[in-house]
């Protein structure tokens, strides 16, 4: 019951944060895509990884199935253990990505302690999707 309502606490920052960074002349873009990442990486951390699957773009959903997201991330995340400091490293817009259809995305990079691993490198990037709102459309750690 405990875990239901902090789920549910969770799910609606999300929302929150998801309809926040709505693309608009007066948002800055890179500020709300760092929101985005911020909210999908705490689903991860706490283990949420169908949900992060769920809360990502549209683009990222169609190149990996659920289930092998949570399988991926079960096997790669999971082992790093619980995520000690978290701190913003870079930031940069872009239209055009390798391997990825023109868009608005921001890479942004974060500099990331584990408790099993001490110096990680997360590169997450979202992207601005078809409703106009930052989600995640890649994730890599290092």
């Amino acid at each position: 019951m405990k875990h239901t309502k902090i789920l549910a606490v969770w799910v609606m920052t999300i929302v929150v944060l998801c309809f926040a960074c709505r693309a608009t002349a007066d948002v800055d873009k890179e500020t709300a895509a760092v929101a985005a990442a911020t909210a999908w990486l705490t689903l991860i951390d706490h283990g949420n990884y169908g949900d992060s699957w769920e809360a990502a773009a549209a683009y990222f959903k169609g190149a990996i199935t659920r289930e092998y997201w949570e399988q991926t991330l079960t096997a790669v995340r999971k082992p790093l253990g619980a995520v000690v400091s978290r701190e913003l490293k870079s930031k940069t817009y872009a239209q055009s990505l390798p391997g990825a259809p023109d868009g608005e995305y921001v890479v942004i990079q974060f500099s990331t302690s584990f408790d099993n691993k001490k110096s990680a490198v997360e590169t997450v990037t979202p992207m601005l999707d078809n409703d106009g709102i930052w989600r995640v459309s890649g994730y890599f750690i290092k």
